[in-house]
C-alpha cells in the first residue's frame, strides 16, 4: 500500500491544537501518512501562535483575510476558490477537517465536489439552534452532512449522528483530541512571573471571552460585573487573556486594566494557557473547547453563552451556562466562593471527553479503514 496523503485545513487556533496530536503521529509513520498542512492565513495571529508552539508548519497558504476584513460570505467564496486551488496542486486521498468552522466547511464543500473523503473529527456535536452559536451550529451541521467517515469525541455526538441517519458503522467514538494535547503540556512543577505575583492567600479566575455575538454590549457587562466581584472579594485575583489584534482587547483594556488584582493581557502560548487554568479557582469563558480544556483539571466553568454543544459537561455539573447577564454571573461566583459543597460538585466530573487517546484511536481506525 502507498502513502496515504491526508490534507488537513487551519483556520483558527483550536482546530491547531486539536489536531496537532493526529499529526504528530501520521508524521512518525511516513511509510502510510504524508500530512499536508494547509492554513486559511499567515496573518492570523492565534493560529500561527499556536502552530509555532506546537512545532507544526504549513505547506500551503490560502491567503484569505478574515470575516471581520471582508464578511462571511466574501470569505467563504474566497475559501473555496483557494482551496480548490490547493486540492489542484496536491491530489489529496482525503481531506481531514475539524468541528465548526467557516474552513471547515468551506474545505468540505470543496472535497464533495471533487469526490474525495471526508474525515469529520469532533463529528456530532449540536445544540439545534441554528443561529447559536452562530454560525457554528449550521457549519458543523453542513459539514457532517458532506462527510464521509465521523470521528465523534463521545457517546451523545455519535447518538446525534445517528438520529440523523448517518450510517453507524461509519461513527467512531475517539473522544475529543484535546485532551492529548492537554495533558501532553500539563507541567506539575509550572511556575511562571504571573504566577509569582500572586500571593499566597489569593485565588484567582480565569477569564476569556472572544466570540464575534459577544463582543461590545455582552462583552462590556461582563467585564463590568467580573471587575465588581474581583473589588468586593479581597482575596480573588482575576487573569484575562485577549487577542491584542481582537476588538475584545480595547474593551477589556478600557475596564479592566489599572485594577487592583486584574491582569489584562495578551493571549498566553498554549502551554502558560493551560498550566495558568490549571491553578485556577475556576473559569469564565465564551469558548466551548476551554470547557473541553478545564474537564481534564477538573475546574469548574461558568460559560458564558446561551447554549452549548458540549452538553456533556452541563450534564456532569462541570459546566453552568451563566450567559451574559450580570445577576447570573454573580450568584455563580458567589456559589463557587462560598459554597464548598456546590463547588465540590462542580470538580467532581470524570473523563467526560475521552482518556488523553483520541488520535491514536483516529490514526488507529483511517489505516484499518482506507
Amino acid at each position: 500500500m502507498g502513502q496515504l496523503r491526508i490534507m488537513t485545513l487551519f483556520g483558527t487556533r483550536a482546530e491547531v491544537i486539536k489536531m496537532a496530536p493526529i499529526i504528530k503521529l501520521m508524521k512518525q509513520d511516513p511509510d502510510t501518512f504524508e500530512p499536508v498542512i494547509v492554513v486559511a492565513s499567515k496573518q492570523y495571529q492565534q493560529l500561527h501562535q499556536a502552530m509555532s508552539f506546537l512545532g507544526i508548519e504549513s505547506d500551503f497558504d490560502l491567503n484569505v483575510k478574515s470575516s471581520a476584513e471582508i464578511g462571511m460570505i466574501e470569505q467563504l467564496s474566497q475559501l473555496l476558490h483557494n482551496v480548490q486551488t490547493v486540492i489542484s496542486a496536491a491530489q489529496p486521498d482525503m481531506l481531514m477537517v475539524l468541528g465548526d468552522t467557516i474552513t471547515t466547511l468551506s474545505a468540505s464543500l470543496a472535497a464533495f465536489y471533487n469526490q474525495i473523503p471526508v474525515a469529520h473529527v469532533e463529528a456530532g456535536l449540536r445544540t439545534y439552534d441554528k443561529l447559536n452559536p452562530f454560525p457554528d451550529e449550521m457549519q458543523r451541521h453542513l459539514t457532517d452532512t458532506l462527510s464521509d467517515v465521523f470521528f465523534a469525541p463521545t457517546e451523545q455526538a455519535r447518538e446525534n449522528l445517528i438520529n440523523e441517519s448517518i450510517a453507524p458503522e461509519r461513527i467512531f467514538v475517539t473522544g475529543n483530541t484535546i485532551v492529548d494535547t492537554v495533558t501532553q503540556y500539563y507541567d506539575p512543577n509550572y511556575q511562571s512571573k504571573l504566577l509569582d505575583t500572586i500571593p499566597e492567600n489569593h485565588e484567582f479566575a480565569l477569564l476569556t471571552m472572544g466570540r464575534v455575538e459577544n463582543t461590545g454590549l455582552p462583552m462590556e457587562r461582563v467585564f463590568r460585573t467580573m471587575r465588581d466581584v474581583i473589588e468586593t472579594n479581597p482575596n480573588l485575583e482575576l487573569i484575562c487573556p485577549v487577542a491584542t489584534d481582537s476588538a475584545a482587547f480595547g474593551i477589556a483594556t478600557e475596564i479592566l486594566s489599572n485594577r487592583d488584582r486584574i491582569h489584562v493581557l495578551p493571549l498566553m502560548d498554549l502551554g502558560d494557557f493551560l498550566n495558568t487554568a490549571a491553578r485556577s479557582k475556576f473559569i469564565l469563558t465564551d469558548s466551548a473547547g476551554t470547557v473541553e480544556e478545564a474537564s481534564v483539571f477538573h475546574k469548574p466553568v461558568l460559560l458564558l453563552r446561551k447554549n452549548t454543544e458540549r452538553q456533556e459537561a452541563i450534564q456532569a455539573g462541570t459546566a453552568k451556562v451563566v450567559g451574559t447577564d450580570p445577576t447570573s454571573i454573580q450568584q455563580a461566583v458567589f456559589s463557587l466562593l462560598n459554597d464548598k459543597k456546590y463547588y465540590n460538585q462542580m470538580t467532581s466530573g470524570g473523563q467526560i471527553f475521552g482518556d488523553g487517546h483520541a488520535a491514536d484511536k483516529i490514526v488507529d481506525i483511517i489505516k484499518r479503514e482506507f
